[in-house]
């Protein structure tokens, strides 16, 4: 859900990649649902693992699982790159949960990749103004 809504809702500041820690192989029939009932584009989304190399590549990291990043990659946080980013958000897995649940979690994502997208865009702002 979170790598529709950032390409949505941030793309002007957010290239989104999303992966997971137990991916299904195939995007749960209601998280297409859900995203397309809230207008979301479902075209191109699949579900894949972490890779190292496309974290290592990455300058924000997201971290959606509530796990610590630690227990997902052993070398992180210590080896982050100058100037790479994390950000873990504790989101429940709706996985297996009622529609509301799905919907609930849609829009707690929505807020928080709205959030984001306006620190980047003030801090580009900032940037440019140097």
């Amino acid at each position: 859900m979170a790598e529709a809504v950032a390409r949505r809702d941030a793309g002007d500041v957010i290239e989104p990649a999303s992966a997971g820690l137990y991916p299904l192989g195939r995007i749960a029939e209601p998280t297409i649902e859900t995203l397309v009932a809230n207008g979301y584009s479902v075209d191109g989304l699949s579900s894949k693992p972490i890779l190292r190399g496309a974290v290592r590549e990455s300058s924000l990291i997201v971290n959606l699982s509530g796990a610590p990043i630690d227990y997902l990659f052993s070398s992180a946080p210590s080896n982050l790159r100058n100037g790479q980013q994390l950000e873990n958000w504790e989101v429940a897995d709706p996985y297996g949960e009622d529609a509301a649940t799905y919907q609930r979690i849609l829009e707690e994502i929505e807020a928080r990749v709205r959030q984001l997208a306006s620190r980047l865009r003030a801090a580009e702002s900032r940037s440019a103004k140097v």
